[in-house]
């Protein structure tokens, strides 16, 4: 049976649990970030037919494996849909372009019950007042195949959702831009935080990886152009810029911060929600992607186009993961500073993470296994 997740009885907003939420993030930033060597994963895949488990679980076994990880937990996964959309572009599906391709979320929702999972719960925050389960049907995605898996559950974090109050999550390190942030129950009431993303360039921030894909779990209800309303499905433009959106408070938002400029709020943004909303397993589908942006809406900022580097990149620090992710697309010091490829107008939030505390960026200090670099780069220009 599909289920939405009934929330727990947490009462959010107590200062004893706030300190155990941040607490918790900053043990997973110790984890996470303070071991010399990272290891990343990149593994061979060609196509999303069976292929695709095969190599997660390659990849996943070159890690060390993921039931220490999993067993016994609950287990949440951030899609990656960037809206409700699911018109062929580029002149293939989305999920070999721009969104998550449903044949990486079976494989790896498999792999987590055989590795012993409790649960599995898929999230994404939508422009549509659906139901997630609704619109991945209507995405052609099998429900049922999925929930043949065993429990798996699903939630639309544009707003409460199936929750009765907003977490409010710390940003341990005291934040760039916010402080904390009020999300959906689901990404507090969970053991693993697993974001599934694509590998893809960013008009914005760059490049758009494992950290990128959390700057969606921010609710549109609280952070979006609608903001103020439970009904909201505008996209997040308050984050962006405040230009035009004055009149919203954005939750946790830092005093001070008064540029407009995206390409400083944006990296940002991104870093300090991952510190709140710490990745325990990144995974960056590379098997088919684009280049030039992160969606159709780019087309008119930059060349778009339909790429093959055939490769699956996993690591247990999304900091890692995505520099390898941004050295496989070409880019030879993934800590590069405003003005260099692949951040030629924005900030690096890779490096800033890594300035956090948050894991390493430097490709001399991460373990790549696997294919090597040499093998797997696939530049994107």
């Amino acid at each position: 049976m599909l289920t939405a997740g009934a929330p727990l009885a947490l009462a959010y907003g107590k200062p004893e649990l706030l300190a155990a939420e941040s607490s918790a993030a900053t043990n997973s930033l110790v984890r996470n970030g303070s071991n010399p060597v990272a290891k990343v994963a990149i593994v061979a895949c060609r196509s999303y037919g069976p292929a695709v488990r095969e190599a997660l679980a390659q990849s996943f076994d070159l890690l060390g494996g993921i039931a220490h990880l999993v067993k016994a937990k609950t287990v949440t996964v951030k899609l990656n849909l960037t809206g409700t959309a699911f018109l062929d572009f580029l002149g293939r599906p989305v999920g070999e372009t721009f969104m998550t391709h449903y044949a990486t979320v079976r494989a790896l929702t498999a792999l987590l019950f055989d590795a012993g999972a409790r649960r599995v719960r898929l999230v994404e925050s939508t422009q549509s007042k659906a139901e997630l389960a609704a619109t991945l049907a209507l995405a052609d995605w099998d429900l049922r195949a999925l929930a043949a898996l065993g429990r798996v559950e699903f939630e639309n974090t544009r707003n409460l959702g199936q929750g009765n109050r907003y977490a409010t999550l710390q940003v341990p390190f005291g934040g760039y831009m916010f402080s904390s942030f009020e999300l959906n129950h689901a990404y507090a009431e969970t053991d693993v935080m697993i974001s599934l993303a694509k590998l893809k360039n960013h008009v914005t921030a760059g490049v758009t990886l494992s950290m990128k894909n959390l700057f969606g779990v921010t609710p549109n209800s609280l952070y979006g152009d609608q903001a103020g309303s439970e009904d909201a499905t505008g996209g997040r433009g308050p984050l962006h810029s405040p230009r035009g959106f004055e009149r919203i408070k954005l939750p946790g938002l830092k005093d001070g911060i008064s540029t407009t400029d995206p390409t400083w709020r944006v990296p940002r943004v991104t870093v300090d929600v991952c510190a709140a909303r710490p990745i325990d397993l990144a995974i960056i589908d590379g098997i088919t992607a684009m280049s030039g942006g992160e969606g159709p809406w780019c087309r008119h900022a930059a060349e778009l186009k339909f790429t093959t580097p055939g490769v699956l990149i996993t690591g247990l620090n999304p900091v890692s993961a995505d520099a390898v992710g941004a050295a496989v697309m070409g880019y030879a010091n993934p800590r590069a500073v405003r003005g260099t490829k692949p951040f030629e107008i924005c900030d690096n939030h890779l490096l800033l993470a890594e300035q956090a505390g948050l894991g390493t960026a430097d490709l001399a200090k991460i373990d790549v296994r696997g294919l090597s670099l040499e093998k797997a780069r696939y530049p994107y220009g």
